[in-house]
C-alpha cells in the first residue's frame, strides 16, 4: 500500500483485535493497530453469511491477491477455498494463507501468537544469556519475519504468473518463517552437533561483535575480519595487539574471547562513545552508539532517509523501500473501523438500497460489534 496498491483490509464485525493493543491510543485504536496499516481501505463484513461471502467473491473479480489469516478451513467452510472454488473462479489470482502452523501435520491448525513461535521455534533459546535463560525478542520477529516472506512469496507469484498466466496458492505460516530465521545458529548445529545457547549480545561466530560500556553511552562494535581488527586495535593506539597469537585470526579470537573483551572493555571506559563510535566506523570499523527507540527515531540520518514519515494526525517508521523512479510514501492515515466498506460497496455496483439491505442483515458493519 506504500506503493500505490489498492489493499483492502476486511475486518470481522467485531473487528481487528490489534485496534485494542493499547495503550497508547488514537480516537479508539491502539498504536499497535495504527503502527501497519496506513494507506489501506477498511471495511467490515461477516464472511458466515451468504452475503458477504458474495461481497469477498465480486471483489476478487479483478484482485491480483488474496491475504488471509483464519484458522486453516475456515475459508473452505465459508465456501471460499482455493483449491475448490477461488481457482477455478479467479485463475489469476494469488492466494496467501498465513496461519500458526499449517492445515494438516502434528501441529495442523492449531493457533499461533509470535511468542509463542519465538518459544517453539528455538528463537527464545538464543536470545538471552546465561543469567537471563531464554528470553523473547522485544519486537515481533517471528510476525514480521512471516510478512515478509510472504510478501517476497506473494511478488514471486506474481512474476511466475507473467509467464504461465497462473496464480496459485502460499501456505504460509508463522512456524515455518520462525525456523527460517535461526542463522547462524541452525547451521552451527548442524555442522558441529552441539545445542546453540544464548550469548547475549555477543555473536557465537565473531569476535569482537559485542556491546562495550564507554565513558557517556554503550557502544557496539562488529569486527568481522582480521583487517578490521587491526585497524581497530590502531585506533585504540594498541597495534601490538593484532600481532598477539590469542588474537591472530578470528577462530583465536573466538577461544580467548575473555582476554581480549577484558582489554578493549579497559580501553573503552574513559572515552565517549558517540565520538568513538563515529571515529571507528568512518575508518572502517563498523561500529555504533547504543541508542534508544526515541533518540533513533529523532536521529539526523533517520531524517535524511525519510524513515519517520507523517500525515494530519499520523506519525510512522517510513518506508525501507526507496524506488528511483516510483517513490512510496503515506498517502493516508489508517483506516477506521469499516471507514471506507460503502465506497468499496459502490464500487463494486451495489445500489444504496442493497446496501442498506447489507446493513440491516448483519452482513456489513458500520461499528464494532
Amino acid at each position: 500500500s506504500d506503493h500505490g496498491a489498492d489493499v483492502i483490509k476486511v475486518e470481522p464485525p467485531q473487528g481487528d483485535e490489534v485496534r485494542d493493543w493499547g495503550p497508547p491510543f488514537h480516537d479508539g485504536d491502539a498504536s499497535y493497530f495504527i503502527g501497519v496499516n496506513r494507506n489501506k481501505r477498511a471495511m467490515a463484513v461477516d464472511l458466515r453469511k451468504p452475503d458477504g461471502q458474495a461481497i469477498i467473491l465480486k471483489m476478487l473479480a479483478d484482485a491480483d491477491v488474496l491475504i488471509e489469516n483464519f484458522k486453516p478451513g475456515d475459508m473452505e467452510r465459508w465456501g471460499l477455498g482455493y483449491h475448490e472454488v477461488l481457482a477455478k473462479r479467479f485463475p489469476r489470482l494469488i492466494h496467501c494463507r498465513i496461519s500458526g502452523f499449517g492445515g494438516d501435520g502434528p501441529l495442523g491448525g492449531l493457533p499461533g501468537y509470535d511468542a509463542i513461535l519465538q518459544a517453539m521455534t528455538g528463537l527464545m533459546s538464543v536470545n538471552g544469556d546465561a543469567t537471563t535463560g531464554p528470553l523473547r525478542l522485544g519486537t515481533a520477529i517471528v510476525d514480521m519475519g512471516t510478512g515478509l516472506y510472504s510478501a517476497i512469496g506473494i511478488l514471486m507469484a506474481l512474476h511466475e504468473r507473467t509467464v504461465s498466466g497462473q496464480g496459485q496458492y502460499l501456505d504460509m505460516t508463522l512456524y515455518d518463517c520462525g525456523m527460517a530465521l535461526l542463522h547462524p545458529q541452525a547451521a552451527n548445529y548442524f555442522l558441529n552437533d552441539k545445542r546453540p545457547a544464548g550469548t547475549g549480545n555477543p555473536h557465537p561466530n565473531l569476535v569482537p561483535y559485542d556491546k562495550y560500556p564507554t565513558r557517556t553511552c554503550d557502544i557496539f562494535i562488529a569486527s568481522g575480519n582480521n583487517g578490521q581488527f587491526r585497524k581497530l586495535c590502531e585506533l585504540m593506539g594498541q597495534p601490538s595487539l593484532a600481532d598477539d597469537p590469542r588474537f591472530a585470526n578470528n577462530g583465536e579470537r573466538n577461544v580467548n574471547r575473555v582476554a581480549l573483551t577484558e582489554l578493549l572493555r579497559a580501553a573503552f571506559a574513559e572515552q565517549d562513545g558517540n565520538e568513538l563510535a563515529l571515529r571507528l566506523i568512518r575508518n572502517g570499523v563498523p561500529a555504533g552508539p547504543v541508542l534508544a527507540v526515541d533518540q533513533a527515531t529523532a536521529a539526523a540520518h533517520t531524517a535524511h532517509r525519510e524513515m519517520v514519515t507523517e500525515l494530519d494526525w499520523y506519525k510512522g517508521i517510513g518506508t525501507p523501500i526507496k524506488f528511483s523512479r516510483t517513490p512510496g510514501g503515506t498517502r493516508r492515515p489508517p483506516p477506521k473501523f469499516a471507514q471506507n466498506g460503502e465506497e468499496v460497496l459502490r464500487q463494486l455496483g451495489y445500489s444504496e438500497a442493497e446496501i442498506e439491505e447489507l446493513r440491516q442483515n448483519g452482513v456489513v458493519h458500520d461499528t464494532r460489534r
